[in-house]
């Protein structure tokens, strides 16, 4: 339970606090997000956005739970609404892909996996666990395209879902310096991949 007690009017006020902390986030990182500019961004003082979350390390973990849970909104959960195997695993991929470009100035989740890979403490704990519960979500989507008879028998779903990931990290860089072609090519890599596994 944050500081300021969960009415309506108090969850809309911390909405729009993470909102644009999230904004900010995107362009500084997680470790770029102070209470100071935060407040000026909302137009609240400091010991407004205080109330809502006690500490700095309170807010970069509500960013990123909040980017978390937008990302499951976006991405999971229309892509789970369609049928098992190849559908559904491209739902998921190319879900993933459009979010990346959505986020024009970088991908807060991706970012914080930089931030914070050398810096042992409870933010990298939870950019790991996340990152791992994504990765076995990516793994059990090949799994079920080799259970539909999608992907040939044998195909290691641990392996595919580590190429999955790789080409969202290209995409994410690529984005950067070369914007004109980095869907393109991501969209591409990801068919050829798909049609390595092909039943």
């Amino acid at each position: 339970m944050t500081p300021v007690a969960a009415t309506a009017k108090g969850s809309a006020t911390r909405e729009l606090i993470l909102e644009r902390a999230f904004a900010i986030a995107r362009r500084n990182g997680l470790e770029g997000l102070s209470i100071g500019d935060l407040a000026g961004a909302v137009g609240m003082s400091k010991s407004g956005v205080f109330a809502h979350f006690g500490s700095r390390e309170d807010l970069q973990r509500s960013v990123l739970d909040w980017t978390a849970q937008r990302f499951a909104e976006t991405v999971i959960h229309p892509a789970l609404a369609r049928p098992r195997g190849l559908q559904r695993l491209r739902a998921i991929v190319l879900g993933w892909f459009e979010w990346v470009l959505a986020n024009e100035e970088g991908c807060v989740i991706l970012g914080a996996a930089g931030e914070y890979d050398g810096r042992p403490g409870p933010m990298r704990d939870r950019i790991v666990g996340w990152l791992g519960e994504w990765h076995a979500q990516l793994a059990k989507a090949v799994g079920l395209c080799v259970e539909t008879g999608e992907f040939v028998a044998g195909t290691d779903p641990q392996l595919v879902a580590f190429e999955l990931a790789a080409l969202a990290d290209g995409l994410h860089n690529t984005r950067l310096h070369d914007p004109a072609h980095a869907e393109g090519l991501a969209r591409r890599a990801f068919e050829r991949l798909i049609h390595s596994y092909s039943a």
